[in-house]
């Protein structure tokens, strides 16, 4: 999905529940910017080190600086409770999420193998590939490299297929596409959109060919499949604008392209969303 400008930028003014409980917190106890829709994202700043619940389940921490993020995937509920807890401090936001217009999309001409494979030693291969996958999605940094927003990964591109359209390979339906992708001539330098930590690298992947994954903190991380060239390590520090590979046409691709992704602890969402949203810049709240 193509940056929707429906998805609102939030301020304090935000709906706020009126429970007795919560009576007494002030506006800048939760200050909130993002974009609320499916496949979206949340920026938040409360008191430094809070507990940040969502829908009633402690999901992240906010940094030694207050800011935190929260991700909504594709099947994200009209309505999302968002909790920023403190010692006896509390401050609370209902979220209304605007739903997503995801568009079908088909791609034909793909080797049966990358579509519906059968061979034994590939399927322990793509086994093993996704327990690799697993662990690099599974980083939590302690860190807010999200903070000032995203810029593109490629300086010219061409989007050919956008965030959450539901996929049919070779006239089979597949799992929505949970990526957009950027198509650019091959070789074309990918760069680190945000500063972050390189949690995963390695070439050769049966589905993404060559995968980069980036923990930008707090469980955010950005991936980038099909690269002809990395030219990161795993643990390496980047800064945003650092050339992290090359287009490519490696793994399930039929031209040259990035498909570019995002997760927020294991929920799916939209990269292109992040580009040029910060998060807002206010004094810290007093605990």
């Amino acid at each position: 999905m193509i940056p929707s400008r429906r998805g609102l930028v939030l301020g304090a003014g935000a709906t706020v529940l009126s429970s007795p409980a919560l009576s007494r917190q002030r506006p800048e106890d939760l200050v909130l910017s993002g974009r609320l829709v499916q496949g979206g994202f949340v920026m938040g700043r409360t008191w430094p080190r809070a507990m940040i619940f969502v829908n009633g389940e402690a999901l992240t921490t906010a940094s030694a600086q207050g800011v935190f993020v929260v991700g909504f995937d594709r099947d994200a509920a009209p309505y999302v409770q968002l909790e920023a807890r403190f010692r006896n401090r509390r401050a609370h936001r209902t979220l209304s999420i605007v739903s997503g217009a995801f568009p079908s999309s088909r791609i034909n001409g793909l080797p049966p193998s990358t579509v519906a494979p059968t061979d034994p030693a590939l399927l322990e291969r793509i086994q093993h590939e996704i327990a690799l996958k697993t662990e690099g999605f599974a980083s939590r940094a302690d860190a807010d490299d999200f903070r000032s927003g995203f810029i593109w990964p490629l300086d010219r591109y061409r989007v050919t297929s956008r965030w959450g359209s539901q996929r049919i390979l070779n006239g089979t339906p597949a799992r929505p596409h949970y990526g957009i992708d950027l198509a650019a001539p091959a070789g074309s330098p990918i760069r680190a959109p945000a500063d972050g930590l390189v949690t995963f690298a390695r070439p050769g992947m049966h589905f993404e060919g060559g995968l980069t994954l980036i923990d930008h903190g707090q469980g955010l991380i950005t991936a980038y499949l099909h690269q002809s060239r990395i030219d990161v390590l795993p643990t390496q520090r980047i800064r945003r604008g650092d050339v992290i590979g090359a287009v490519g046409t490696t793994g399930r691709a039929t031209g040259p392209h990035l498909c570019w992704r995002m997760k927020w602890r294991d929920r799916n969402c939209d990269p292109s969303l992040m580009v040029a949203q910060s998060a807002m810049e206010t004094g810290y709240p007093h605990a």
